[in-house]
């Protein structure tokens, strides 16, 4: 005996990016703002003088990837059955990328889900994490390993907010955008081999274009069954690194930069890539400050925790390899003895 349930339908997720000065906004709904100490320091009066609602609350987050676990989740559901949020009230998530993550992973859990929006202040975010419906927390076992596909309403990124990123910051944000050049866009990576980034006019014609792929990206494969995981190039490695480092040593951008360069290294083993093209993504990355080096303390250990990583199966690593600068490749037919020589070379001496 059997009894079916049909399920199959259409439903349309589809949002608007806004690139430009935040404008006036009403939200007929109750309302919480999710941030944390430091960006609520600087910019949470410009959001409050923008955005009007029904019922409005700031829900304020401890600030650091440190921060990005289930006690944060708690503290925003608290909140929200605290001041009795339904599933029309909506949720702001205002900060950089943990924020986002986070914020878009209490709202796809509460009631079963409820909205939210994205209104980014970090390049890394503004480019790459408030984009595509990716979110998430950490755990002991590593990055974003649960979470959740669940898009925002509407994407709001105004370079104002970068006014005041830190060095560091804006760096790490640079590795999001170098990322989405070298995987899909040979033009653009040429664009950004010239490109003052430090010039308004020309940061924000960079966020555009990194948007733009993303978010073709993104419309061909929202829950990353096959293209989209290209857009995790460097990430292998790089939470492999987070995760040794317990999240304080480096920002995420800049385990990303270092993991494209390892990605890079063996691509070149591989011939996917040449050696002066690696030379090139190296080079740029290093233009804005970005560590391309790291020393693997424990090369097996470093290569069992690839196993954690979402992409992975029980007995096979997937990796995201470049061909050239401009195209990639997502495999999981590397073979063991390639990768602990590539391991090898960032490895003790």
């Amino acid at each position: 005996m059997q009894v079916h349930i049909e399920l199959k339908k259409v439903v349309d997720d589809s949002y608007d990016i806004t690139i430009d000065t935040l404008p006036k906004i009403h939200f007929d709904t109750k309302v919480a703002v999710v941030t944390n100490a430091t960006i609520s320091k600087l910019h949470l009066d410009y959001l409050l003088s923008k955005i009007s609602a029904k019922e409005l609350h700031v829900i304020t987050l401890k600030d650091g990837e440190e921060y990005k676990n289930q006690e944060s989740i708690d503290t925003i559901l608290n909140s929200l059955f605290e001041h009795r949020f339904n599933r029309k009230s909506m949720l702001i998530a205002f900060g950089g990328g943990v924020i986002g993550d986070m914020t878009g992973y209490a709202a796809s859990i509460y009631q079963r889900g409820i909205d939210f929006v994205q209104i980014p202040t970090t390049l890394l975010s503004q480019v790459d994490a408030s984009v595509g419906g990716k979110t998430g927390m950490n755990n002991k076992y590593g990055k974003n390993l649960v979470g959740a596909f669940h898009q925002p309403r509407a994407v709001y990124i105004d370079p104002y907010f970068l006014t005041t990123l830190p060095e560091r910051e804006f760096g790490a944000g640079v590795a999001e955008v170098v990322k989405m050049a070298v995987t899909f866009n040979k033009d653009f990576f040429e664009f950004l081999e010239s490109a003052d980034l430090k010039k308004p006019e020309i940061l924000q014609e960079a966020i555009k274009q990194a948007v733009q792929t993303k978010a073709d990206v993104v419309s061909a494969d929202e829950k990353e069954h096959g293209l989209r995981a290209a857009l995790n190039y460097g990430h292998t490695f790089g939470h492999v690194i987070e995760n040794e480092t317990a999240y304080k040593k480096f920002l995420h951008g800049e385990a990303v930069a270092i993991g494209m360069v390892m990605a890079n290294e063996m691509a070149v083993k591989m011939n996917l890539m040449s050696e002066k093209e690696a030379l090139r993504v190296k080079a740029l990355l290093e233009k804005y400050n970005l560590p391309t080096s790291y020393i693997i303390n424990d090369v097996k250990n470093f290569y069992e925790t690839f196993f954690l990583d979402k992409k992975s199966s029980d007995s096979s690593i997937t990796f995201i390899l470049p061909l050239g600068i401009g195209d990639v490749v997502i495999t999981d037919k590397v073979d063991v003895g390639t990768v602990m020589c590539v391991l090898n070379k960032f490895g003790k001496a």
